[in-house]
């Protein structure tokens, strides 16, 4: 097993040192049991956040626990506290505890549980080990009740499921299936969030047939067939019908049409090519099952790229025909653009003016 994070560890220190208990607690300690490497850490403490404050460099974020960044880590520290009764998504208010147990059994899963002090000595209260054994998604508590607090916890173990490979517990699957429907007021960021990590693990499909299995995919606003895996997110919600608004950027929006576009025509030739990239003609052709050394083969034989190639201006074809209708000029030079494309003619000034000019009864 590998050794655990210095950092980490010296951290732990620290706050020992000022007379608090400190935990490493949930993911960081379930990969670090798996074998994962992990770049995110969490710390519980019966320290205050004034008293973090104190002793480390950080910041208290959105969700009053103290943040800090060192080297590629991500490091988190909260109070142990007892959850209130719920709000939405969030508990109306929180109660702190030295009760590290109590701490524990707000958490959503039991594999996330399990905790760990400086000298790497595993803690486990809720047998989290027992199911990270079994391979098994167990929730904490009452399932209904969890989900009735937080449904995001429905995406969350289906999540955990797909990216660990593991099955999900019985008493929970049937709580999912009961309470789908609540995810409908769940908000397009989370959705986005929790799909986009199932769709880019490598057991993807098992993360998928269960949102069918469950009825899920009619409240979250997607449905789908057949998903061909593409290591590039948006050529993986190209595959998906999204039916409900969910916060792309302007340029995943933009990659995502692109690639639709490219899979409606369902070949690749050095139109398609210059139209959408080599990028995205090469995911699209992992998706339609196309070789692509022939893509890369067929990119590197194109004569021209982008319009700045073509060696004749917009202007010249304007003078050439004696035309001053933009989009005619605009129509004319894609024509041409074409027969360049497909071998028909050199890409050369004086040729395409020759040409232009021949034809100049189909445009004019």
């Amino acid at each position: 097993m590998k050794k655990l994070n210095k950092t980490a560890r010296e951290i732990l220190e620290i706050l020992e040192s000022k007379g608090f208990f400190a935990y490493i607690v949930g993911g960081y300690v379930r990969d670090y049991l798996l074998g994962i490497s992990s770049t995110d850490i969490d710390i519980c403490t019966n320290a205050s956040m004034k008293d973090v404050l104190s002793i480390l460099v950080g910041k208290i974020n959105k969700y009053h626990s103290f943040t800090m960044r060192k080297k590629e880590l991500t490091i988190d520290i909260t109070s142990c506290r007892i959850d209130g009764e719920y709000n939405g998504r969030r508990p109306k208010e929180v109660f702190y505890t030295d009760d590290l147990k109590k701490d524990l059994e707000r958490r959503d899963f039991t594999i996330n549980t399990i905790c760990m002090n400086k000298e790497g000595e595993i803690f486990d209260f809720l047998d989290g080990i027992v199911d990270l054994k079994r391979k098994i998604i167990k929730m904490v508590g009452d399932p209904q009740k969890r989900i009735k607090e937080d449904v995001l916890r429905i995406l969350r173990a289906i999540r955990f499921a797909t990216v660990l490979d593991f099955k999900i517990d019985n008493v929970l699957e049937k709580a999912i299936k009961e309470n789908a429907y609540l995810l409908t007021n769940l908000s397009g960021y989370r959705i986005k969030e929790e799909v986009s990590k199932i769709l880019l693990s490598k057991h993807f499909k098992k993360g998928l047939s269960y949102l069918k299995r469950y009825g899920i995919c009619p409240f979250i606003g997607i449905s789908f067939s057949n998903l061909v895996y593409t290591s590039d997110l948006c050529g993986m919600w190209a595959q998906i019908n999204i039916k409900r608004e969910l916060p792309f950027t302007k340029q995943e929006k933009k990659n995502i049409v692109k690639i639709q576009e490219i899979l409606k025509v369902q070949f690749i030739t050095k139109e398609v090519l210059y139209s959408y990239d080599l990028y995205f003609c090469l995911i699209a052709a992992e998706i339609l099952g196309i070789n692509k050394d022939s893509i890369h083969e067929m990119y590197q034989s194109m004569p021209i790229y982008q319009r700045k190639d073509l060696a004749i201006s917009f202007f010249e074809i304007q003078e050439v025909l004696q035309i001053f209708d933009a989009r005619k000029v605009k129509e004319i030079e894609n024509s041409v653009i074409r027969e360049i494309l497909n071998g028909h003619m050199k890409n050369e000034k004086e040729k395409l003016k020759e040409y232009i000019f021949a034809n100049r009864s189909r445009w004019l």
